[in-house]
C-alpha cells in the first residue's frame, strides 16, 4: 500500500545538522496492523510523518499505492491525505467548544460535494463505531480520557480512510482504557479491513499487532 525506500531525513539549521531518519526501507501491506517501537527521540514520529505523507525525506522515495510522492501535486497530496489518511494522536486535539458530533465532521468540512446531512450521517456511523451513541451532543470536556480518544478516532475514520496512523494513542490512558482503545483499533483492521501503523512504547500493545519495526537512532533494526 506505501513504500519507503532508502529514507533519509536531515533537519539542518545555521550550525546544527540533525539525522532523524537513515537509511529506512519500509513497505505497509493493505490489511496490515503494524507497530513501530524505539526510545524517545529514536525518530518514530518522524517515520510516522512520512507514511502519513506529512514530510518530504531529504533523500530516498516514497510510493502510495506504487505512485511516487514526487508525482503529486500539493493541492493533490491535500487531497489524498484528507481521503486515504486518518491520523489519532496521544493528545487528543479535540475542540473544547464544540460538541462531540461536530468534532468527528471536522475532516468531512474539506471534502467536496458532501451536504451537511451527509456530514452529520458518517459522523453519527463513526461515532456508533466506537461506542459513543451516547455521548454526541457532549462536549470534550464533560467525557472521560478514554472517551475523548474514542471520539478522536471517530474522527479519524469518519471519512474512511484506507491507512490510519496512530502516534502513541493509548500513551495518556491507563492500562484498562489502553485495551479498550487496541481493541476498538483490533476491529477496525480486521472488520473494515483498515490498516493500521501504531507508534507505542508499550511493548505489550506492539505484541498484539502483525509485526513490529524497530527505530534506533534514525535507523531501522528489525
Amino acid at each position: 500500500m506505501i513504500q519507503l525506500e532508502h529514507i533519509e531525513k536531515v533537519y539542518r539549521t545555521d550550525s546544527l545538522e540533525t539525522v532523524a531518519l537513515s537509511n529506512i526501507n519500509v513497505a505497509v501491506q493493505q490489511g496490515e496492523f503494524v507497530s513501530i517501537m524505539g526510545p524517545s527521540g529514536s525518530g518514530k514520529s518522524t517515520l510516522l510523518n512520512m507514511l502519513g505523507l506529512l514530510d518530504e525525506p531529504t533523500a530516498g522515495t516514497i510510493a502510495l499505492h506504487g505512485k511516487p510522492l514526487q508525482s503529486f501535486r500539493d493541492k493533490e497530496l491535500a487531497q489524498v491525505r484528507n481521503r486515504e489518511i486518518g491520523f489519532i494522536f496521544q493528545s487528543f486535539h479535540l475542540i473544547s467548544d464544540l460538541r462531540v458530533v461536530d468534532n468527528v465532521e471536522i475532516p468531512l468540512l474539506y471534502r467536496k460535494g458532501l451536504s451537511g446531512s451527509e456530514r452529520r450521517k458518517l459522523a453519527l456511523e463513526a461515532l456508533d463505531a466506537v461506542g459513543l451513541t451516547s455521548r454526541t451532543k457532549h462536549f470534550p470536556t464533560q467525557l472521560s480520557g478514554g472517551q475523548q480518544q474514542r471520539v478522536a478516532i471517530a474522527r479519524a475514520i469518519v471519512g474512511k480512510p484506507s491507512l490510519l496512523l496512530a502516534d502513541e494513542p493509548t500513551g495518556n490512558l491507563d492500562s484498562a482504557m489502553s485495551e479498550e482503545i487496541m481493541s476498538i483499533l483490533h476491529e477496525l483492521n480486521q472488520k473494515r479491513g483498515t490498516t493500521i501503523a501504531m507508534v507505542t512504547h508499550d511493548e505489550r500493545l506492539a505484541t498484539q499487532t502483525d509485526r513490529t519495526i524497530r527505530i534506533f537512532d534514525g535507523r531501522q533494526v528489525q
